[in-house]
């Protein structure tokens, strides 16, 4: 197997995590039309039980990278696939709101650390020429997971069957614990644990080159990484944008989408079964500029790419709350927000999405990497489960175009401290990025 191929292989089998993450946080949008009426669910426990799977996540995001320094990130990602199983099989048995909470929080820590390792063991084991577009090959495929959910979600529209909705994530789940049994652990982790000679072959393997095995970056054990970051203020700052990067990709409002737009069809009239429907395309843009954007990420950056992707989303909010203000009243104009939100996942997963998980993969320094990615994460989970849980009470209460309007100057903000703050990544590799923010925000 030559190298290229070999690459594309290590990349495409762990971003299988990505496949898990979309589906169960997509597969929601439509099973939620069903569990609401069978359990007489209000608002605020439709964004109870979405938000439980974020809970979970947000916890597993914060424990992932310490795990995956103590177990390896090979392990951790075969964790992750068994947890998913297990998690989807509960979900699909549940008999009570919760019941299904409680599994969906379960689910969750899965969720949310696939999303934290997957892009973490990727980035370690690919160069960094082709490091942008594989770890995005994470972001294509978690919106390959919304596609798939979207997809299922219409197949069982017309008998209701949420239960086999959720229950089919153990499919994917299995396939991740599968795959990651047959591949190597990264350069880094094995670098970091005294495996030299082992770290060199698989480097070899992708043809990374000698920066990227630097000792001098080995991390110390997981109890002295807090002390490290403490000491350490550029560590602090390279954190702290990671940080900001996982609350830039939820702030603009993009999983309101995700989650709720057949819910917000319907309550414009468009009926049930159709509302499931308006998700594919939704799902299907979202995968096709995912794929343009994963071609892009690697020539013009990271930093422009983000601010493209972040203009982009608040013209499309701006226009989208005047469009919804008419839709409640006409199915034509419900049509026309459906194309707004098409018009502003298109922005999101071609730009947004893939520059904000790559930045946090490529900003945490290599000493700190699993709390400072766990940190990471956290912030990331902590801002999706408040969009999930306070979207639909938000729009009920200020109304939609008004609930819009708030996110698209939140999109407007997220420009300003992008340019001012974020540093372009491109052809670097890890180290190099480390030694840059050393430089530029040490105390000396």
């Amino acid at each position: 197997m030559n190298e290229r191929t070999y690459i594309r292989l290590v990349a495409g089998i762990a971003a299988l995590g990505g496949v898990l993450f979309g589906y169960d946080t997509g597969v929601m949008s439509g099973a939620l039309l069903f569990i609401a009426p069978e359990f007489g669910m209000s608002a605020h426990g439709e964004g109870l039980v979405t938000s439980t799977l974020l809970i979970g996540a947000a916890l597993g995001a914060l424990v992932a990278g310490r795990v995956a320094d103590l177990l390896g990130r090979r392990i951790t990602l075969i964790l992750g696939g068994i947890v998913f199983v297990l998690g989807s099989v509960w979900c699909a048995l549940s008999e009570s709101i919760t019941g299904l909470a409680c599994a969906r929080a379960f689910l969750g820590v899965a969720v949310g650390t696939v999303s934290i390792v997957s892009p973490m063991y990727i980035a370690e084991m690919v160069p960094a020429r082709v490091r942008g577009r594989m770890v995005s090959l994470n972001t294509l495929m978690i919106v390959v997971g919304q596609l798939a959910a979207y997809l299922v979600n219409s197949a069982l529209a017309s008998g209701g069957n949420w239960r086999l909705m959720l229950g089919l994530a153990a499919v994917p789940g299995t396939l991740l614990a599968v795959g990651m049994a047959f591949l190597p652990e990264t350069p880094t982790w094995l670098t970091q644990h005294g495996h030299s000679r082992t770290a060199a072959r698989v480097a070899c393997r992708t043809n990374m080159p000698v920066p990227d095995m630097d000792t001098d970056d080995a991390a110390p054990s997981v109890g002295t990484q807090l002390r490290e970051l403490l000491s350490s203020r550029w560590m602090r700052v390279s954190v702290g944008l990671a940080m900001l990067m996982g609350l830039t990709q939820q702030i603009t409002g993009v999983n309101a989408i995700v989650y709720f737009a057949p819910t917000m069809m319907n309550h414009v009239g468009i009926s049930t079964q159709n509302s499931v429907y308006t998700s594919m395309l939704i799902g299907a843009v979202s995968v096709v500029a995912c794929w343009a954007g994963l071609h892009v990420v690697d020539r013009i950056g990271r930093r422009r790419l983000l601010l493209i992707g972040l203009a982009g989303n608040a013209v499309s909010l701006f226009i989208l709350a005047v469009v919804y203000s008419f839709a409640e009243d006409s199915t034509t104009m419900a049509g026309v927000s459906l194309i707004f939100m098409a018009v502003f996942i298109a922005s999101q997963q071609a730009a947004v999405s893939p520059t904000t998980w790559l930045l946090i993969s490529e900003l945490v320094p290599l000493r700190v990497r699993g709390l400072g990615m766990g940190i990471a994460g956290l912030t990331l989970w902590a801002a999706n489960w408040v969009v999930a849980q306070f979207f639909l009470p938000l729009v009920e209460w200020l109304t939609g175009p008004i609930a819009f309007a708030i996110l698209g100057v939140l999109g407007i903000v997220a420009m300003g401290y992008t340019r001012a703050l974020v540093p372009e990544t491109m052809g670097r590799s890890l180290e190099e990025v480390g030694r840059t923010l050393r430089r530029r925000y040490s105390e000396d």
